[in-house]
């Protein structure tokens, strides 16, 4: 089974279509009711393209960590840096997409299972490492983690099946250990490396 390549390194996959940068941004917030709110409208006020946005407790209980992709060029992730820092309940923010990092999703993903079609489900589950974690009459549930890639890759493969429902947590990534250096969102930073090069499995 192929292995995560280096996040820094350059793919074919690290811009959209009109070239934008992907970039990995990681905020750390003081866990107080209505934070992601403040910080989710602010995004959505001035337009930024968010690709997916997820949050939750770090190992600190009084900090929650937001983490969201955004594509654009180094005016927009400066842009954002600086409004994210103008909120006051954000401690700091971190573009991870600087960094050698590890990112993940979460998919629940409910197909269409007749009898006769398990076996064959079933062997693809097992090559993307996912599990069923609910079986019904005439369907199957399959939980999925893994990289962007991976996840959209096993959603092509069940679509001639039939997707009856599908839940996804949204992005989260840590850096790397041995990578104490985390670069910070600012005007003055050096341009961002082109993000993403996962294999699909």
């Amino acid at each position: 089974m192929a292995t995560d390549t280096r996040s820094r390194a350059a793919g074919a996959d690290a811009s959209n279509h009109s070239g934008r940068i992907r970039h990995v941004i990681s905020a750390l917030v003081q866990n107080q009711p209505g934070v992601l709110a403040h910080v989710s409208g602010m995004l959505h006020s001035r337009g930024f393209n968010i690709d997916s946005l997820a949050v939750g407790e770090t190992e600190d209980p009084l900090l929650s960590r937001i983490t969201f992709v955004v594509r654009g060029d180094d005016r927009v992730l400066e842009q954002v840096g600086k409004q994210l820092e103008k909120i006051v309940t954000v401690v700091r923010v971190i573009d991870i997409s600087r960094e050698d990092f590890v990112e993940r999703d979460l998919m629940l993903i409910k197909v269409d299972a007749p009898r006769e079609l398990r076996p064959e489900i079933r062997g693809l589950v097992q090559d993307f490492r996912g599990r069923i974690v609910d079986i019904g009459p005439e369907q199957l549930m399959i939980e999925i983690s893994g990289p962007e890639k991976k996840i959209e890759s096993f959603i092509d493969l069940m679509r001639p099946y039939g997707i009856r429902e599908l839940a996804r947590t949204g992005r989260i990534a840590l850096v790397r250990s041995g990578h104490p250096s985390l670069a910070r969102v600012e005007a003055d930073d050096e341009p961002a490396a082109a993000v993403v090069g996962h294999s699909n499995l």
